[in-house]
């Protein structure tokens, strides 16, 4: 039997109690609105995460008819930027209930997706995922493979 890789990677439990998973989130209804949280458990490193969430994006008000740039971007995007250590990337997807004001928090280390679902009565969400992220190596960055001409 297949485990859950948000359950595995322990993004349920650091940022996320356990949650009915929907498979598919889709519509038509211009009307219905959803808040996307993205956050890094892991800041500043994984092995001591003191900054644990660290907020990089945060967007209201998100139609289901159309994509997150059509949202209220309350926290801008921030780009990862690990510094050591294989970070992990969670975005959470909220269905709202009413369109509400929500304001920017002061700071974007230690969030709490937790307590910011609650406080604004997000409910569970209805979507997760997550992607790891790590800084790239200090001898000249990233390298792509070429198939005519090998390495670039």
């Amino acid at each position: 039997m297949l485990r859950d890789p948000l359950a595995l990677s322990n993004v349920v439990g650091d940022v996320l109690d356990p949650f009915l998973k929907r498979v598919e989130i889709h519509g038509r209804d211009s009307r219905t609105l959803y808040t996307l949280v993205m956050v890094d458990p892991d800041a500043p490193s994984p092995s001591n995460p003191t900054k644990r969430e660290f907020l990089h994006w945060l967007v209201t008000d998100i139609p289901e008819t159309a994509n997150s740039s059509y949202g209220n971007e309350i926290v801008c995007y921030e780009s990862p930027r690990p510094s050591i250590g294989i970070h992990r990337l969670v975005f959470v997807l909220f269905r709202q209930s009413i369109s509400q004001t929500i304001y920017a928090p002061g700071w974007r280390q230690n969030f709490n997706t937790r307590d910011f679902a609650a406080a604004h009565n997000l409910g569970d969400p209805v979507a997760a995922m997550f992607l790891n992220c790590q800084k790239e190596n200090r001898c000249g960055g990233r390298r792509f493979y070429q198939a005519s001409n090998g390495w670039a």
